[in-house]
């Protein structure tokens, strides 16, 4: 599989191909955004691995132009905030992770091989699982084609678990993603969230796609 990097900083760029490319990874690299937008359109991508912070234009934009002009890449971006904000805003924008540096290899190797082996999103930026449709430009939900309606946080909410569909999310990691605040066991926050929705996207259907994992949290698919 082919990955192209765009990162400003040289040291973190070889130090992230080096380690791809021992991993079986073709690696291309690109400092500036207008590079990675280049690169990007001008060869096929399995993944690009985007900084937010670069020195002509933010990977935000850059995602965005990606997007506009039809490229469909899966994207994980690198930043150096940790703000609810900014995840939120990767997740409305459509990205397929993030990672906040620093960060271990180990730790990025491991979200590359798991954004690889998720569905696509299709061109016009929607999520399909079994019956279920996710718009993510327009944020609008359809399950056997009537309409959902969501709060914002729902969305941000299932969003979250289709892009990570298949995975088994943590309570933890759901509470840190939409709510940026540190899971008590004691907090049933992300238990009242998942029924609230659940509620919405599951109940009213035969098919149940919000499956609880015991011991570990949720996970959307089709069983």
């Amino acid at each position: 599989m082919r990955i192209l990097i765009v990162e400003d900083e040289k040291k973190t760029a070889g130090f992230l191909r080096k380690g791809l490319s021992e991993n079986g990874f073709v690696v291309d690299v690109a400092h500036t955004a207008e590079d990675g937008l280049f690169q990007a359109h001008a060869s096929d991508y399995d993944l690009v691995i985007l900084d937010v912070m670069l020195p002509d234009k933010s990977g935000w934009v850059v995602f965005e132009e990606m997007r506009r002009e039809g490229n469909k890449t899966p994207v994980l971006f690198l930043t150096a905030r940790d703000s609810v904000e900014d995840r939120v805003k990767g997740l409305e924008l459509g990205a397929d992770d993030y990672l906040v540096k620093p960060f271990a290899f180990s730790e990025l190797l491991a979200r590359v091989r798991v954004v690889l082996r998720r569905p696509q999103v299709q061109k016009d930026q929607t999520i399909e699982i079994a019956d279920l449709q996710i718009d993510l430009l327009k944020r609008k939900v359809k399950r056997t084609g009537k309409q959902i309606d969501l709060t914002q946080k729902e969305f941000v909410l299932l969003s979250l678990l289709a892009k990570r569909s298949g995975d088994a999310l943590s309570r933890t990691m759901i509470a840190e993603q939409v709510w940026d605040m540190n899971f008590d066991s004691d907090t049933n926050v992300v238990d009242v969230a998942i029924r609230r929705l659940r509620s919405k996207v599951d109940d009213p259907f035969e098919r149940k796609l919000i499956h609880t994992v015991r011991g570990v949290g949720y996970v959307l698919e089709e069983r």
